[in-house]
Parts: structure tokens; C-alpha cells; sequence
């Protein structure tokens, strides 16, 4: 839609935001809620409207739209089947690479990209905020698990080749939150909006990922402040080392939390 153009800058943004919300709610529907039907239409539905409105912002919801697909079409539970595991490690891997190599050789853009070494030291805050996300989790996951139940989403790791695949399972699952929803999904978004809405928009996705696996219950109110701040915590560093530094932080309380949840005299260091 041409006319568009003509329009003030915050009229245009008025309008580039509808697609985009429907793409970002989608995902509500699609993870959370678990209606495909409603899912898939608001996903096509808002990139009919990116059509229609910017053809720019349609090549980019295309790409997120692209991995949330492949990623519903598998089951996002904790099964640690060897077949499981092999098929969802294979959907999420996919839900990565299609978007960046579509974007990197299709489009013949530079802007997903996952910064590893960015030649930067961590300021002392950055340390210690590593120090608070362990805090942080060492106080809240255990309140939340056993009090909601939710730790029942994941498996019993009594025994110890669940112990071990539950441990990978949970920290393979932090690494790819971060190459999607933060390094993907937000870096895309932000070529279009300011970085508060795109952060939002790409939170509500994540948010509603976490809620499949298993963060159900309150667990938004856990999840989505923390997608958040991955995203806040990337614009600042623009490191991928870093923010997957503290989601495996949070992560390895998870584990701790939910092997304690299960079997209560197994690891006696939480309060709960």
C-alpha cells in the first residue's frame, strides 16, 4: 500500500503494527491456547495485512512466521523419548536455520546474526546481574513449581538417564530460546518498530512457547518479564554469549528446582 507513505510517520507505524500484532498473538493461540485453527488464521491473516500495508515488514513476518510453523508442528512437551527428542531438537533446529538462510541468501541480508565473540569484556554490573538471575531463580522457581504443580509438566529424573537427558533437554531449550525469539524474532521486528514494541511483541511469543512447554499456571507472570529483559539485556550487550549466559543460569535452578520438586530429599538446598 503505497498511500501509506504519505502518512505521518506514527500513522504508518499505526498500521505496520497491526500485522504484526496478529503474528505475535498468533502465537498465543498457537502455543498457549492450542487452537490451531484460530493460530494459523491470525498468522495468515496478518501477513495478508503486511501485504497490503509493507512489503518489507511482509519479507520479515514472513521469516518469524516461517519458524513459529515449524515449530507447531510438533509436540512442545518434555517427552525425553529418544524419538522425541530427536524430532523436536529437529523442528527447532529447523525453526533457526530457515528463517537465516532464507533471510542471509534469499533476501540477501545481513541481520540475524548471533554475536559469540564481540571483543567486549563484561562491566562488573553485567557480572553481577548473573549473580542476581541465580537469586533471582534460586527463590522463585521453587515457589512456583511446587506450589502450582507445574513441576508435573516435566519428568521425574530419579532415574539417571532421565536425570541426564532432562539436563540437556532444559539447557538445549535455553539455547534456542535465545537464537529464535531474541536473535531472530527481536533483531527482525526491530528493523520496523522501536525496540520497546518489538520487545514486547517478540515476549509475547516467547511467553506463550514457555507456556507449552511447561510454564503453566502464573508462569507467565515468571516468563514473560524474563523474555523481556532478554531482550533489553541483547539490545545492551548485542551479545549472544551473554544472554544465553543468563538463561543458563536460570536454567540450571530449573533443573535443580524441578529434580528437587520431585523427589524432596534430593537436593535439600531449596527452601520450598
Amino acid at each position: 500500500m503505497t498511500s501509506i507513505s504519505t502518512e505521518s510517520p506514527r500513522t504508518a507505524l499505526s498500521w505496520k503494527l497491526v500485522p504484526a500484532v496478529l503474528v505475535s498473538v498468533s502465537g498465543v493461540f498457537l502455543f498457549g491456547i492450542g487452537s490451531d485453527l484460530m493460530g494459523y488464521g491470525l498468522l495468515a491473516t496478518g501477513l495478508v495485512s503486511a501485504a497490503l500495508i509493507d512489503l518489507g515488514l511482509l519479507r520479515h513476518l514472513a521469516l518469524i512466521a516461517a519458524g513459529m510453523v515449524i515449530i507447531s508442528s510438533v509436540p512442545l512437551n518434555a517427552d525425553l523419548s529418544l524419538e522425541h527428542m530427536a524430532l523436536m531438537g529437529g523442528a527447532l533446529a529447523l525453526a533457526v536455520l530457515v528463517p537465516w538462510l532464507a533471510s542471509r541468501f534469499g533476501y540477501r541480508e545481513n541481520i540475524i546474526k548471533f554475536p559469540v565473540n564481540t571483543g567486549r569484556k563484561w562491566p562488573r554490573t553485567a557480572k553481577l546481574y548473573l549473580i542476581g538471575v541465580v537469586a533471582l531463580g534460586y527463590f522463585i522457581l521453587p515457589v512456583y513449581l511446587i506450589s502450582t504443580g507445574s513441576y508435573q509438566n516435566w519428568p521425574n529424573a530419579s532415574n539417571p538417564t532421565i536425570f541426564w537427558r532432562l539436563f540437556l533437554g532444559v539447557n538445549a531449550v535455553g539455547i534456542w530460546d535465545e537464537l529464535f525469539f531474541i536473535c531472530t524474532t527481536f533483531t527482525l521486528l526491530r528493523q520496523h518498530f522501536p525496540d520497546w514494541l518489538a520487545n514486547i511483541l517478540q515476549a509475547t511469543i516467547f511467553s506463550s512457547f514457555l507456556w507449552e512447554i511447561g510454564y503453566q499456571s502464573w508462569g507467565p507472570l515468571l516468563t514473560f518479564p524474563f523474555a523481556l529483559l532478554q531482550g533489553y539485556t541483547f539490545k545492551l550487550t548485542k551479545s549472544f554469549t551473554y544472554v544465553v549466559t543468563v538463561h543458563l543460569l536460570f536454567d540450571l535452578v530449573l533443573f535443580l528446582a524441578l529434580v528437587h520438586a520431585h523427589s524432596r530429599d534430593w537436593l535439600p538446598i531449596f527452601l520450598s
